[in-house]
């Protein structure tokens, strides 16, 4: 029994005396032959950055993963694009030359890849708005430039940093009183710390006063464009050719964007076709109209996939859409690309990424239109609403098509529910001050024939609202409202067929428009110009524009 107790203090004793060895005296955490990076309070080791002529290169998985989850390589095409706030900035391997916003930048050393991309540190400071420092050869520290940093130093004597939040951890530094660390993670009674020189470790709150240090750089502020009274107020206008003429005719009241259809991606190289005018955006300026120019992807899969799997494709389409930008002098444009293939959602956020900030710097408001959420690949789910939220200036929620042409099944274009079920659903993954009401100008008149075996054959004609009212004064139709869809509903009969259309007009435009309101969104868009009687814009200068009755 004596044996077991004096085995059990010299084990003890053993243990006790190394442990208190450790908590004495130094041990290095970090190599001094081979290269460290700092990033914060996270260490990397092996490779994660070379020097060449003098020059520092960081690991593109390392920026990746750890500042830029958004920075782009582009293995065919061997070039890395940077997009942030307010640049897009291409980089070719092994050129000098680099392209920022459409135009090229010389810089001092180009993007090196070995077994991975590694990007010139210099060209990065600025870019994200981090500092860089380099201790030796071998120790590279990265910190964001944040508002406010927490910081500490020891209280009133020397304090030893410990590997682990114990006290009987290992000591990896030993610090001054006055010196500053950089605080990170709290963890019972421990606050991380980090050195000037890139020592990670953990010092006890009791020993440690903390502040914080102010930057007093800031981040540029975004501002877009807000109407000069109640909600944004816009209409598409379908611009059928370029010799379309505009200039007699009367901007509708409290309209304040017009997006006429003139540009279309027409191949996998990123060719714009145009139909713009100068005279129009002359005629809408003269009306104190903003102009948003509409650009399309053709509505084709194929061209859209290969386009956007291209960097220089897309280069390609943001060059020309600055052009045209600066040639009619737009205000705006709105991306309107439909029917993409489910594989090129996260290139289509690249997409957004990389166009964004070239035309923020030109003062050109970015807008896109997304539809409602479904389990469609190609028309909904290709969509990531919370990414292009962060991206743009607004989204604009195309709440029409519930029920679309092909449809088997006659059916509202858009009922009240329906369309306040879209925006909740995107509300879920956008705020709304982001988010613009798309409302249907026109509707359907569906005809219903007896099929074989008791079923239905469907078939649906577009009409505008003076063509509904029209079918329906010529065929003597009746009507009834129809509360759960919020609109008027019709229908009568010809032979053995059925037709019903249910009505798009004041009463129900007046509803949607009111869900603006309603969840506080940034106002409405409707499709098209030439669709609407002109009482509606009386309806939606009410909901939209006029102060609230007390």
């Amino acid at each position: 029994m004596r044996r077991i107790v004096a085995a059990f203090f010299v084990v003890f004793g053993t243990i006790f005396y190394i442990l208190l060895f450790k908590s004495l005296y130094l041990i290095p955490e970090l190599p001094k032959d081979e290269p460290v990076l700092i990033f914060e309070n996270k260490v990397f080791e092996g490779e994660p950055f070379i020097i060449e002529d003098g020059n520092i290169l960081v690991s593109y998985n390392i920026l990746k993963e750890n500042l830029d989850p958004y920075l782009f390589w582009d293995p065919e095409e061997k070039n890395v694009t940077i997009t942030t706030f307010d640049k897009t900035v291409r980089l070719k391997t092994d050129s000098l030359t680099a392209i920022v916003n459409t135009k090229p930048v010389e810089i001092s050393f180009p993007v090196k890849v070995l077994k991975q991309p590694y990007l010139p540190i210099k060209l990065l400071e600025d870019l994200y708005n981090i500092d860089i420092r380099m201790i030796d050869k071998n120790r590279v520290i990265i910190d964001r430039k944040l508002p406010e940093r927490k910081m500490a130093r020891p209280i009133g004597r020397e304090v030893f940093i410990k590997l682990y939040a114990s006290w009987f951890s290992p000591n990896v530094a030993k610090v001054g009183a006055q010196e500053s660390l950089a605080l990170f993670d709290y963890d019972r009674g421990w606050y991380q710390v980090r050195t000037g020189d890139g020592i990670i470790g953990f010092v006890s709150e009791k020993n440690l006063e903390v502040f914080e240090m102010e930057n007093k750089e800031k981040a540029p502020d975004r501002n877009v464009p807000a109407p000069v009274r109640g909600k944004l107020n816009m209409v598409w206008d379908y611009i059928h050719s370029a010799a379309f003429n505009i200039r007699r005719e009367k901007a509708p009241k409290g309209l304040d964007i017009i997006s006429p259809t003139w540009f279309s991606i027409i191949d996998g190289k990123g060719t714009i076709e145009s139909k713009a005018d100068i005279s129009y955006i002359q005629w809408a300026h003269n009306n104190d109209l903003a102009v948003w120019a509409l650009i399309d992807n053709n509505f084709d899969p194929e061209t859209t996939h290969e386009f956007l799997n291209s960097s220089e494709a897309r280069e390609n389409i943001i060059r020309q859409i600055l052009m045209y930008a600066e040639l009619f002098h737009l205000d705006g444009i709105n991306i309107d690309f439909e029917n993409i293939n489910l594989d090129d959602k996260r290139l289509l956020v690249q997409f957004m990424r990389e166009l964004a900030p070239v035309m923020h710097e030109a003062g050109i408001t970015v807008s896109q239109d997304i539809t409602v959420k479904s389990q469609s690949s190609n028309w909904s789910l290709c969509y990531d609403r919370a990414e292009l939220g962060k991206t743009v200036d607004y989204l604009i929620l195309m709440a029409y098509d519930e029920h679309w042409a092909a449809s088997p099944k006659s059916g509202s274009v858009a009922s009240i529910g329906w369309v306040e079920q879209g925006i909740k659903t995107l509300l879920e993954d956008v705020p709304p001050q982001k988010v613009i009401l798309g409302l249907p100008f026109y509707t359907r008149e569906w005809e219903e024939r007896p099929g074989p075996e008791g079923t239905s054959v469907v078939k649906s004609k577009t009409l505008s609202m003076a063509q509904a009212q029209q079918t329906l004064a010529k065929n003597k139709a009746r009507m009834s409202w129809d509360e759960t869809c919020g609109q008027n509903f019709a229908y009568y009969t010809k032979g053995d067929a059925v037709y019903k259309i249910w009505l798009e007009d004041e009463k129900s435009i007046e509803l949607k428009a009111s869900l603006v309101k309603k969840y506080n969104l940034a106002g409405a868009a409707a499709w098209r110009k030439g669709f609407e009687v002109p009482a509606v814009w009386d309806v939606i200068f009410d909901v939209l524009k006029a102060p609230v009755r007390m």
